[in-house]
């Protein structure tokens, strides 16, 4: 299995919800949608593995996206539970970002579907 990260590991398995097509369909939808936009996984495989990092720092890993669309991303997932924001009280101010431990689950989930995508037949 192709793994994002080393250092991350993945979660025990739980006892599985009974769906009905429609309601998987539901929730499939709402964790894309949570998970849109162009930079939102970019950002999510910089912080995987319990890495905390300032905001400039993620603007460096990041060349070509804008502050705007950095801020407004993070701010997105944080509203979201997947991002945490950790304000460090000094001067200057020091912000740094880190995922969740809701949003650390999300590492099995991703490397399952980028195993998926990689298995894609030629056409």
């Amino acid at each position: 299995m192709t793994s994002t990260h080393e250092k991350v590991g993945y979660l025990p398995e739980s006892k599985p919800v009974q769906h009905t097509p429609v309601t998987a369909a539901k929730g499939i939808e709402a964790a894309f949608r949570m998970l849109e936009g162009r930079w939102k996984l970019v950002i999510l495989f910089h912080l995987f593995g319990g890495r905390l990092m300032r905001f400039s720092d993620l603007e460096r890993a990041i060349p070509s996206i804008s502050q705007k669309m950095l801020i407004q991303q993070l701010r997105q997932m944080e509203a979201d539970g997947i991002v945490t924001r950790f304000v460090h009280h000094q001067v200057p101010p020091k912000v740094e970002y880190g995922l969740t431990e809701w949003g650390q689950s999300l590492c099995p989930a991703l490397d399952t579907l980028l195993t998926w995508a990689e298995a894609k037949p030629e056409a």
